[in-house]
């Protein structure tokens, strides 16, 4: 990538139900610079919507990621469930290779009370599956598990960054409000932003920072972590600071705002981040 882009988790809310070629149509006279598919149910797009969303990107230059269903546990107790898990991954891949995506994300387990080298060890398995799937299927795309907002929920910044060097299609996906809520607060100052990059930056590479795939919310939490998004200014989510720390280290990427009304938080973001 060869600089930040601001782009929305999905089809801009007031678009309503208005379809691709309208949500496209809205993101460029904000100014912004594309979407993240949101699979989250499934990973389903008719041909038709396909043909057009891999046209319209393409024609308008916008950057396109994906987000794999919720349904993902690499940890289930059950095989059949991690079997499925794994397709869910595998399917996201393969769509969003389809449709030209730079990147796609999803939360990738649970702990389900177990030792957390335990459960690592269970999702690298998995991963392992995956990455040797895509390279046979020649899909050369970023598979990134995510930072998730709650302690319940494998991912936090070390656990990932560690999988990631692993493989070499594996980078993560930083979502800074999950870190924020999974903390009860933490990860939000200029110096802990900094810190991640930094962090990230050690252990992988500058290839990491220069394809940087991350998610940005307003958030309420509690001590049992992530409770819901909130729009940034109604939250006390350092976003300034975050933009600050993005400047700083040159990130190139991708950032999504999955804000309750992303598109007017995405704007905000970028109108701020190029002001600095």
């Amino acid at each position: 990538m060869n600089e930040l882009k601001f782009i929305t988790a999905g089809q801009p809310i007031c678009n309503g139900s208005n379809g691709y070629e309208s949500a496209f149509d809205i993101l460029d006279k904000l100014k912004l610079d594309g979407m993240e598919l949101e699979f989250v149910h499934g990973v389903r797009m008719s041909p038709a919507n396909q043909k057009l969303v891999k046209e319209i990107s393409q024609n308008k230059n916008m950057t396109l990621t994906a987000h794999g269903p919720y349904y993902i546990n690499l940890n289930s107790k059950e095989e059949e469930k991690i079997e499925a898990s794994i397709k869910r991954v595998l399917d996201t891949a393969r769509m969003g290779q389809e449709l030209g995506a730079f990147s796609v994300t999803y939360h990738a387990a649970f702990y389900m009370g177990m030792n957390p080298d335990e459960v690592y060890k269970k999702v690298e398995k998995s991963m392992e599956q995956i990455c040797k799937t895509l390279e046979e299927e020649n899909i050369d795309i970023w598979v990134r598990p995510e930072t998730t907002g709650k302690p319940t929920q494998w991912g936090d910044l070390e656990e990932i960054v560690k999988l990631s060097k692993n493989f070499k299609q594996v980078l993560p996906c930083v979502d800074f409000s999950h870190l924020h809520a999974r903390t009860n607060g933490g990860y939000n100052t200029y110096d802990d932003f900094c810190g991640i990059f930094e962090f990230i930056g050690n252990e992988l590479g500058t290839i990491a920072l220069e394809n940087f795939h991350a998610h940005l919310a307003g958030i309420e939490y509690g001590p049992k972590g992530e409770k819901k998004h909130l729009m940034l200014n109604e939250s006390d989510m350092n976003y300034k600071d975050l933009m600050k720390a993005f400047k700083k280290f040159d990130i190139k990427g991708a950032l999504v705002c999955e804000s309750p009304i992303m598109e007017e938080d995405a704007v905000l973001l970028k109108e701020f981040y190029n002001s600095l």
